[in-house]
């Protein structure tokens, strides 16, 4: 119900907005300034992005928990449709979402609410632990035929 809410409050919203805005500045300054913080908000999600997906890699790497990178990552991506987004108050909300701590607390809200049950990561060696199917418990074969390339050509070469 909340989503319909949404859905239906933000447009109204966005229009009142416009009349408002448009009939106080008028309709070339309000046009341009929808089309100025679309620029600025995208450049700005360029740029965050970039070192959000860099402290995303570095937590991979080093094998450590990745889930606030990746919401990160999520809330940016949001931010940048909000600002393509013609209007004031998507926009308002598209640069509060690209402040780190406004990110910060809404992770820490939603962090709250969700309850994580398990997180694993395996390396490349321990993966291979587990090729067997699930059926059967043994391993798995794969028939085929092979044709010894290099067999064939010292023949040749002789």
């Amino acid at each position: 119900m909340w989503l319909f809410f949404v859905f239906v409050a933000v447009p109204i919203i966005e229009i009142a907005l416009f009349i408002q805005i448009g009939g106080w500045l008028g309709l070339l300054p309000t046009l341009l300034i929808v089309v100025i913080t679309a620029a600025l908000g995208t450049h700005l999600v360029r740029s965050q992005a970039i070192a959000t997906f860099g402290s995303l890699r570095e937590s991979l790497e080093t094998l450590q928990n990745p889930t606030e990178p990746l919401a990160e990552g999520a809330m940016i991506l949001f931010a940048g449709a909000l600002l393509l987004t013609p209007g004031f108050f998507t926009d308002a909300v598209g640069f509060l979402l690209l402040t780190p701590w406004f990110r910060g607390h809404l992770y820490n809200y939603m962090r709250s609410k969700i309850q994580v049950r398990k997180t694993q990561f395996r390396t490349e060696h321990q993966q291979s632990q587990y090729r067997y199917s699930k059926k059967d418990r043994g391993p798995i074969i794969i028939e085929g035929e092979y044709h010894d390339e290099n067999r064939n050509s010292n023949k040749r070469d002789d």
